[in-house]
């Protein structure tokens, strides 16, 4: 069965199929994607995300009165798959609306969140044009060649040695085994996956820009994947007029299911979905327990290049519903935001509550400018700057009345001065 291509539809059941490397599913998805175990889970805003994910105004989507912005539901069953033409990954999932009374009994509950488990062992690599001819191979950085791939062995070719591995194999998404040669040589030297990629590369239909992952799972075989780099759809075609029918089609399987309390399935593309519209309700309470207002600072965690994840910091510049008739009180990207840094043209001007974290700023009790601190008088102790002047003059008689304080400290006490401490002099 192929896979949706933008986050999701409705669906019923399909064929046993082959089961997937949780490892490996998790690696091609991304770092920042955690799919929810079996548990309660909050689907908000299935109809912004329907409009968001066909990139159709609001007024092309057909308007069910009877859905609401948001269903808590129990999660009966997640299975992963792979489109068997693009490997592109994405998850079935089982949901079913629960009832008011359950509802209550459900949000009075304390539920923990988990995370899924990514790969502790992988490395990934954006594919250069080099890596994608068919006549050259496929560049390995050494560490990750050496934390990665088998020992190699040294050999005899020819009048020269080389470090060589005639038979490297590692199996993807649908458990079909892909044979390399690995090399180390070259100067300066590198590894290199030479004999069987070229084949890869036709074969998978891939091109400078897409990634190539490869893992280590938690059996030690030697697993491997792929991401499609995010292209320019190509124009209107019959296919993508289906699709937009069975998006839509989501709808009307969900407001059957809200209304009657019976199980809907959705598929959930991590690459293709704008954003996060099936959550743990764990997730969901804790981030409405944050409280946000305009100018708020927060951090938020985007993918970068060869699978990383970095923070970028912004700030709330307003908090509004996408569609107070639609999806009113939703909370799904109710937030605009502003980014610091000159990438921001990249990322989203709204986000959800859920998908941030605030920056707090410490309070501090600070004097204001200028303030000088008052302590309390000492018995015998002068007043003020002319009384110290004239206590200082009564120990030093020798002075004389026209001989100031001022001079007086410069003279015998060339590091004092009144006031405040010579910085300069005490360093």
């Amino acid at each position: 069965m192929k896979a949706p291509s933008n986050g999701f539809l409705a669906t019923s059941g399909e064929g046993e199929q082959k089961r997937i490397n949780s490892e490996l599913w998790h690696a091609c998805a991304g770092p920042l994607v955690s799919l929810p175990q079996l548990e309660v889970l909050w689907c908000t805003s299935l109809k912004a995300t329907v409009a968001a994910s066909m990139q159709k105004e609001t007024d092309f989507i057909p308007n069910y009165p009877n859905l609401p912005s948001k269903l808590i539901c129990m999660l009966h069953n997640v299975t992963l798959h792979a489109d068997t033409e693009t490997d592109e990954v994405y998850a079935q999932m089982t949901l079913q609306p629960v009832n008011k009374y359950e509802k209550e009994a459900i949000l009075a509950s304390d539920m923990g969140l988990k995370q899924s488990r990514q790969p502790s062992e992988f490395f990934c690599k954006t594919l250069t044009a080099s890596d994608t001819s068919t006549h050259g191979g496929f560049s390995v950085p050494r560490r990750a060649a050496e934390k990665i791939f088998p020992p190699l062995k040294l050999y005899w070719i020819g009048f020269f040695n080389a470090t060589t591995c005639p038979g490297l194999m590692a199996k993807d998404l649908h458990d079909s085994a892909w044979t390399f040669r690995h090399i180390y040589r070259g100067q300066p030297k590198r590894h290199l996956l030479t004999t069987g990629w070229s084949v890869f590369v036709s074969t998978k239909r891939l091109f400078a820009g897409d990634s190539v992952l490869f893992i280590r799972d938690e059996k030690s075989q030697l697993l491997l994947g792929i991401r499609r780099a995010n292209r320019q759809q190509p124009a209107l075609s019959s296919s993508v007029m289906s699709s937009d029918s069975m998006h839509i089609g989501i709808l009307a399987a969900a407001a059957h299911a809200a209304a009657n309390n019976s199980p809907f399935t959705i598929f959930f593309n991590p690459r293709a979905s704008p954003s996060e519209f099936v959550v743990p309700l764990a997730k969901y309470n804790k981030a409405m327990y944050t409280q946000v207002s305009l100018g708020m600072r927060f951090r938020m965690m985007f993918e970068t290049e060869e699978s990383g994840v970095r923070r970028y910091m912004g700030t709330i510049t307003g908090i509004s519903d996408m569609d107070t008739v639609r999806w009113k009180n939703s909370q799904w990207r109710n937030l605009q935001v502003g980014w610091d840094e000159s990438t921001a043209g990249e990322r989203p001007s709204r986000v959800s509550i859920w998908e941030i974290e605030p920056v707090v700023t410490p309070f501090y009790i600070c004097p204001p400018p200028f303030f000088r601190p008052k302590f309390p008088k000492q018995p015998g102790m002068p007043d003020d700057e002319s009384d110290i002047e004239n206590a200082f003059k009564r120990a030093m008689p020798w002075l004389g009345d026209d001989f100031g304080m001022k001079s007086a400290s410069k003279l015998y006490f060339p590091w004092f001065k009144f006031g405040a401490v010579d910085e300069h002099a005490t360093k």
